[in-house]
């Protein structure tokens, strides 16, 4: 199946100010401008303040372990380091188990 588009809808575009004249960010105000009304409140989900707290705590750790990585270091070059496929395959399992 096609389908011709013939023609065009093109709205024109404005390019000048509306009203002849532009205010500068800040001026032009007479009365200051209140951010929220008197009684406004906001309420956050026992959720979204554990992510929130979750959020300032992984903020402030480190991206990298440090120390795991000095043992990794340190047992790979004395020969030490052994890989266990089966422990592998079993945290896989729980990684899909926890995302599907």
């Amino acid at each position: 199946m096609t389908q011709k588009i013939e023609g065009t809808l093109l709205t024109p575009v404005r390019t000048g100010p509306v009203g002849g004249r532009v205010a500068s960010a800040g001026t032009g105000r007479s009365e200051s401008i209140e951010a929220t009304q008197a009684g406004d409140s906001l309420r956050l989900t026992g959720e979204a303040a554990g992510l929130q707290a979750l959020q300032r705590e992984l903020a402030t750790a480190p991206a990298v372990d440090a120390a795991r990585v000095a043992a990794v270091k340190e047992a790979l070059a004395s020969g030490t380091y052994r890989i266990d496929p089966a422990v592998i395959a079993d945290r896989m399992l729980e990684l899909d188990r926890l995302l599907g």
